[in-house]
C-alpha cells in the first residue's frame, strides 16, 4: 500500500504541478494567440500595401507576388519567435533555429534542382524581362507567358495548351521574346510573271504595303527580288507592324496579303500558277508530230 500511496502522490503532484503551470501561463497563452492573430492580419494588411504601392511603380506581375509573398512570410515568422518567447520557450527557439539550420542543409542535398528553380524565379522575377503577358517561344513551345511562379513559368499556347517549364531551364537556357519591344517584321514571298516590268511591280507592292493599317510609320518597307523561279520572279517584301499579341501579326499578314493581291488585280499584274513545259523535240526525243503520227499508225494496225 505504501509503494501505491507514493505513485499517487507523485502523480498528484506532477498533475497539480501541470495545471497549476497551466493556469499561470493562461494569460500568456492568450496573448500569445492574440498577437498571432494581429501579426496575420498586419500581414494581409501590409501584403496589400506594398501590392498597391509596387504596381505604382512597377508593372512587373511576378516581382510584385514575389515581395508579397516574403513580406508575409517574414512578418509571420516574427509572429512566430515572438509568440514562443512570451510562453517562455527560449529553449525552443533556440532548438528550432538549430533544427531548421540542419534541415535546411538536408533538404538542400535532396531537393538541389527545386532549390535551383526557386532561385532561378526569384531571378526571373527580379532581372529577367520575361512579364506576364508577354508571347515567347522556349525550344518547341510557343506561347503567352500565363504565370511566373517561384517553381515555374507557365506558357499557354496558341492553340490552348498549358506548358509547365521549370525556372532553371529559362534561367539557364536560350529563348525567344517577341513582345519586348512592341513590333515585329513580317516577311511576305511573292511571285509574279516573268512578262511584268519588276520596277513597276515593286512601285505597286510599296504601294500596297503602306496603307496597312498597323503599320509602323517609323520603319522602312523593302522589297528583295531573290530568284528566278520555275514559273515566276520571286521576291519578298519586308515590312513591321504593331505587335503586342499573336493576332496582331496574323491580321497583318493577312491584309498585306489582300491589298497585294487587289493592287495587282487592278494593275494586271499576274501571280502565275506553276508552269510545267514539255519539249518534245530535244536531241534524242520526239517532236509532238510524230508522236501523233506513230498512234495513227497504231490505230489503223489494230484495225
Amino acid at each position: 500500500m505504501n509503494y501505491l500511496d507514493n505513485a499517487y502522490q507523485i502523480i498528484t503532484e506532477k498533475v497539480g504541478g501541470w495545471v497549476e503551470q497551466i493556469v499561470s501561463m493562461l494569460p500568456n497563452f492568450v496573448i500569445a494567440i492574440l498577437i498571432l492573430i494581429f501579426f496575420y492580419l498586419l500581414a494581409r494588411l501590409a501584403a496589400a500595401l506594398v501590392s498597391k504601392t509596387l504596381s505604382r511603380f512597377s508593372g512587373n506581375v511576378a516581382i510584385i507576388k514575389l515581395v508579397v509573398s516574403l513580406t508575409r512570410i517574414a512578418i509571420m515568422a516574427a509572429a512566430l519567435f515572438i509568440a514562443l518567447g512570451i510562453l517562455e520557450l527560449e529553449k525552443t527557439v533556440t532548438s528550432l533555429l538549430a533544427g531548421v539550420g540542419i534541415v535546411g542543409l538536408a533538404i538542400g542535398f535532396a531537393f538541389k534542382d527545386t532549390i535551383a528553380n526557386f532561385l532561378s524565379g526569384i531571378y526571373i522575377a527580379i532581372k529577367s524581362t520575361v512579364n506576364v503577358g508577354d508571347i515567347v517561344e522556349f525550344g518547341d513551345y510557343y506561347g503567352t507567358v500565363s504565370s511566373i511562379g517561384l517553381r515555374a513559368v507557365k506558357i499557354r499556347t496558341f492553340q490552348g495548351q498549358e506548358v509547365v517549364i521549370p525556372n532553371r531551364l529559362i534561367f539557364e537556357d536560350v529563348y525567344t521574346h517577341f513582345t519586348i519591344y512592341k513590333e515585329r517584321r513580317i516577311d511576305l514571298n511573292v511571285g509574279v510573271s516573268y512578262g511584268e516590268d519588276l520596277q513597276h511591280v515593286e512601285d505597286i507592292t510599296l504601294s500596297a504595303i503602306k496603307s496597312i493599317s498597323s503599320l509602323k510609320k517609323n520603319k522602312p518597307i523593302d522589297l528583295y527580288y531573290q530568284e528566278f523561279g520555275d514559273s515566276s520572279i520571286n521576291f519578298v517584301v519586308r515590312y513591321w507592324v504593331i505587335f503586342e499579341k499573336q493576332t496582331d501579326y496574323l491580321r497583318a499578314l493577312s491584309e498585306g496579303i489582300k491589298r497585294i493581291k487587289s493592287a495587282y488585280d487592278k494593275n494586271d499584274i499576274t501571280i502565275p500558277f506553276p508552269i510545267r513545259t514539255l519539249d518534245f523535240g530535244i536531241k534524242g526525243g520526239k517532236t509532238l508530230s510524230d508522236v501523233f503520227s506513230l498512234k495513227q499508225q497504231y490505230l489503223k494496225q489494230k484495225e
